[in-house]
């Protein structure tokens, strides 16, 4: 129980941090550039890590726990709780998100003229859930991105974010307080490089269950038909897969390096 409350506290920190930042970003124009939006994602990371990794080991993401059991000595038996930690935190990151931002998000619907339900309103969902192309994205030339590109830059990301964290916790000369810190970076200059084409979700939980979320509170069948089945695709399997993939990648190099 001590574990899947520490997954539970720390997705929700992730969550909140990073999905605040984006109405931050996207909605109150209250930052500069995509730079500023990825240090919080990253800097949200760090904190959940060091609170709870000691506790639940900090997985924080569905990808990341099943690349943990296919590729260490972690219980498959372990994998239902940790998937439902995630997904309980999520749903409060995210709906704590709402309560704190709604009625700065209604008034920009307003402003803007968006009916929450159809397709535009998808440029005030990203706050929960993630679309390609970027809504928020000024650049037209982004406009063509597609699943492929889409599942590319998710699935990338995330075996690099994976192959990070399954290279460093097997360094044992390297300080405790540096894994948080490494592996947030690592999140912030992922983002940095992603998220203008695919938004950079690297994680299933923190996409579908406010996604899901955001069903519920109005934008409807839209969240789910925007991309077509991108969403399972690019969202939930390309993280799995890029986890995959960078966790065995680390494995064969740190077999090499011993």
């Amino acid at each position: 129980m001590k574990a899947f409350w520490g997954e539970v506290i720390g997705t929700f920190i992730m969550v909140f941090v990073g999905l605040a930042t984006v109405v931050n970003a996207a909605i109150i124009g209250a930052y500069s550039g995509l730079w500023q939006v990825a240090m919080l994602w990253g800097m949200g990371l760090i904190a959940a890590i060091t609170i709870c990794g000691p506790i639940s080991g900090a997985h924080f993401n569905p990808a990341i726990t099943l690349a943990f059991a296919s590729t260490t000595d972690f219980s498959w038996r372990k994998v239902p709780s940790y998937l439902l930690a995630q997904c309980l935190g999520a749903l409060i990151g995210a709906a704590l998100v709402y309560g704190v931002f709604s009625g700065v998000i209604q008034a920009y619907e307003a402003s803007h003229g968006i009916v929450r339900g159809t397709e535009a309103s998808i440029r005030t969902a990203m706050v929960f859930g993630e679309f390609y192309p970027n809504p928020a994205a000024d650049n037209p030339d982004l406009e063509n991105v597609g699943m492929v590109t889409a599942f590319l830059g998710e699935a990338v990301g995330t075996m690099i974010l994976a192959f990070v964290i399954f290279c460093i916790i097997q360094l044992k000369e390297l300080p405790g307080w540096m894994i948080p810190v490494l592996i947030g970076i690592t999140l912030t200059v992922i983002i940095s490089l992603f998220a203008p084409i695919c938004m950079a979700g690297f994680n299933p939980a923190r996409d579908f269950i406010p996604r899901a979320l955001s069903y519920f509170l109005g934008w409807g069948d839209v969240v789910f038909t925007a991309n077509g089945a991108g969403y399972l695709i690019v969202y939930i399997l390309a993280p799995i897969v890029g986890a995959q993939i960078g966790a065995f990648g680390a494995k064969l190099l740190m077999k090499r390096r011993d």
